[in-house]
């Protein structure tokens, strides 16, 4: 068992014992300040040994090197930029694009509608062999 989890106990033991005593010296109506301070002094330490923790996995993982073209590629892809920003203008072009199809009847509307599905379909296969290219290259690269 690492030591460091033995010692923890003791000191919230030590801290609790310590607003129980301070509690009885004060009476009850000083009660609900010394629990929020109790509370608060545990979640400090909490907040502490959380960011230890983390700090120490991303220290055994060590530095990813920097890839420049994934990292803008991600960039652009977040929100509505890139990839993203296609069905957003195919539902607003949807609505004036489905009036002229319906011009030439319901053939004319399905056929809108069939282009506007083929559209997003053929951009979410590009983005689907784009990511898959690029979780290959990112394992190559790791293995090298």
């Amino acid at each position: 068992m690492d030591p460091r989890h033995d010692s923890r106990p003791s000191e919230y033991r030590a801290d609790l014992d310590a607003a129980l005593q301070t509690r009885k010296e004060l009476g009850p109506e000083y009660e609900s300040a010394l629990v929020d301070s109790f509370l608060s002094r545990i979640d400090a330490r909490l907040d502490a040994r959380v960011e230890q923790r983390v700090a120490e996995r991303l220290a055994d993982l060590g530095p990813e090197p920097y890839r420049g073209d994934r990292h803008e590629r991600r960039g652009r892809r977040g929100g509505f930029s890139g990839a993203g920003r296609l069905p957003a203008i195919s539902l607003v072009l949807a609505i004036p694009l489905t009036g002229i199809g319906s011009a030439a009847g319901l053939p004319g509307m399905l056929a809108t509608w069939l282009g506007i599905v083929g559209v997003n379909f053929a951009a979410a296969l590009g983005n689907r062999r784009e990511e898959r290219q690029e979780r290959l290259n990112t394992a190559r690269s790791e293995w090298a």
